[in-house]
């Protein structure tokens, strides 16, 4: 059986994609953690912008993981536990707050993007930024 071949998320397309993350984070003046996660959720990127509560430096990654393992933005969890499903909640690595969104490439997980420090809604805008310029690097 071959094996096949799959899309892998580099560290320097890592960067690019943080890079894109903090300038919209700098362009609101929210300070923020940006977290870049391979397929596993495992950490392949990682800032904190200065004066960004030292909870959120967590917080990023495990949106970030949550959005790989799940292949959906964190949001759309978070989504059905308002709906009423809060059963969501005790599957391992959910994180149903907004900010995490995953990174796809010719219709493959290839990882997660996670932000947090402000309110989840600006963590998501912060986010999309992130994934807008993966998709113009990817050429998706």
């Amino acid at each position: 059986m071959p094996l096949t071949s799959k899309p892998i998320l580099t560290l320097d397309v890592a960067k690019q994609i943080a890079a894109a993350a903090q300038a919209e984070a700098i362009n609101n003046s929210w300070n923020v953690c940006i977290a870049i996660v391979d397929p596993a959720g495992l950490l392949v990127y990682f800032q904190k912008l200065d004066d960004t509560q030292l909870g959120s430096v967590e917080v990023s990654q495990a949106k970030a993981r949550c959005a790989a393992l799940y292949k959906r933005p964190s949001k759309a969890l978070a989504d059905v536990v308002t709906g009423g499903n809060v059963g969501m909640m005790g599957l391992p690595g959910v994180v149903a707050v907004e900010g995490g969104l995953p990174l796809f490439a010719d219709g493959q997980i290839v990882g997660a993007i996670g932000i947090s420090g402000v309110m989840s809604n600006q963590d998501g805008i912060v986010a999309k930024a992130g994934v807008d310029a993966f998709a113009a690097i990817a050429g998706a």
